[in-house]
């Protein structure tokens, strides 16, 4: 269910310090790609980095968590200077509870974006969820947010957006970000 802009949710939201996001299916489309030799490939969307870049301008720590691994996400993440990549993680759950701990984080600070079961119970660590049109029924059940867009599309964009903007944040973001003039 999507969530309005409702004070309730504008002050919830404006607690958030930290934004975590899974990759596959969220930040690309889900596919997974070989070549001959073996070498896995992903697809990014390009549009997903403003809201990383926004993010970033208005001091929201960036951390990825994902199931598996590839090159290709670290060399995405590090393009968006993330506090925190991992890949590889079977337990997102647990992964999650204990880099709150180091960071300092508690509920109220955390967002998490993802599509598919194994996000879930790190998702309910989060005071806030949003995920892609194309998430899992049971994701989008629990989510606050759900994006217009497919993941791998500009979903993740999407919902910082929508994060930023109920938080008076967004427009502010991008004109530092992209040095753009009134």
């Amino acid at each position: 269910m999507n969530a309005g802009t409702s004070p309730v949710m504008a002050a919830a939201l404006s607690a958030i310090r930290c934004i975590v996001v899974d990759v596959d299916g969220t930040l690309t489309d889900g596919g997974i790609y070989y070549d001959n030799a073996g070498n896995e490939f992903k697809k990014f969307c390009t549009r997903d980095g403003a809201g990383f870049l926004a993010a970033r301008q208005v001091g929201i720590k960036l951390m990825a968590l994902t199931g598996r691994e590839c090159y290709a996400v670290q060399r995405r993440m590090e393009e968006f200077q993330f506090a925190v990549v991992e890949q590889n993680v079977r337990n997102k759950t647990k992964r999650l509870a204990e880099l709150m701990r180091e960071h300092g984080l508690c509920r109220e600070d955390m967002a998490f974006i993802g599509d598919d079961l194994n996000d879930i119970g790190a998702m309910r660590q989060c005071g806030f969820v949003g995920c892609p049109l194309d998430a899992c029924i049971e994701v989008r059940q629990i989510a606050h947010y759900i994006s217009p867009y497919k993941g791998g599309y500009g979903a993740a964009r999407d919902v910082i957006a929508f994060l930023l903007r109920a938080r008076g944040q967004w427009a502010d973001a991008v004109k530092r970000g992209y040095n753009l003039n009134p």
